[in-house]
């Protein structure tokens, strides 16, 4: 019977060991889940937009231009 792999990674606050089986993965405790909060909150974290290319954002712009006029 395999046995149930348990990942051992490390909280992204303050590098503790912590076990995927935690009640708090991926972080070691509710503290460094709340300071990661406070983080996203006030701006610390952020999701990054997609990159574009300059030459497919002014195609689609002709596009967009073109449909208007129809």
């Amino acid at each position: 019977m395999p046995r149930k792999r348990i990942l051992k990674l490390r909280c992204p606050i303050c590098k503790k060991p912590v076990n995927s089986t935690d009640t708090d993965f991926p972080f070691c405790s509710d503290r460094c889940r709340i300071i990661d909060l406070g983080k996203w909150a006030s701006g610390g974290h952020v999701v990054a937009s997609p990159a574009t290319d300059d030459g497919e954002a002014i195609e689609e712009g002709i596009r967009s231009d073109s449909d208007e006029e129809s």
